[in-house]
């Protein structure tokens, strides 16, 4: 039956394709068995042995677990971060200076706005934060190297978050030079004085 259909002319097969034509039928509908090209095969079989090679390595050999490798690669981030910290949060005289003039106290000006407003209030007369226009400061002493440190690390117990993590160390350096423009200029209705006065 099969190599009557073969030979059938009614049949659209090319003749390179003949070989392929299998030996039976459904509702006179036949199929051509059209190997998978070589370069499949070889991905499908590389799959398979990777696969049993994951499967030994991580299941029977004690491979790293999905937490293990999370953690390994996020104390990577956290060693990355605390590089960073260390160099940045460093207080850089000559840069402090250089932004330390009329324009560079605008621009802390827009910065602390933007940024600091909500807890140390327009002026920085103090509202959640402390009052920044008086003589008393909670963590900083009042210099331009310990508002930056404060600034840049933050202080979780006063409720400080790290800016360094936020804004650029530039910016961090224009909110410095604006609040030391507020020293001492006692802003009126400023929140009542909070840790020790400093005289500088």
């Amino acid at each position: 039956m099969s190599d009557n259909k073969k030979s059938d002319p009614k049949l659209d097969v090319l003749p390179d394709e003949k070989h392929l034509l299998l030996d039976h039928d459904y509702d006179g509908i036949q199929e051509l068995n059209h190997p998978l090209p070589s370069w499949w095969n070889f991905f499908f079989y590389v799959g398979i042995l990777f696969g049993v090679g994951y499967f030994i390595y991580y299941s029977i050999m004690g491979g790293p677990s999905l937490r293990e490798e999370f953690k390994k690669d996020y104390a990577k981030v956290v060693a990355a971060q605390e590089e960073f910290k260390k160099i940045h949060s460093a207080f850089k005289v000559e840069k402090y200076e250089s932004v330390a003039n009329a324009e560079g106290i605008k621009k802390g000006e827009e910065v602390f706005v933007n940024n600091c407003l909500p807890c140390h209030a327009e002026g920085g007369k103090g509202d959640i934060g402390p009052n920044m226009t008086d003589e008393y400061w909670l963590v900083a002493k009042g210099t331009p190297e310990t508002i930056y440190n404060v600034a840049f690390n933050g202080s979780e117990a006063n409720g400080m978050p790290a800016w360094g993590e936020v804004l650029t160390t530039d910016e961090i350096y224009l909110a410095v030079a604006y609040v030391m423009s507020l020293k001492n200029t006692h802003a009126k209705g400023g929140k009542e004085p909070q840790g020790e006065k400093i005289e500088n």
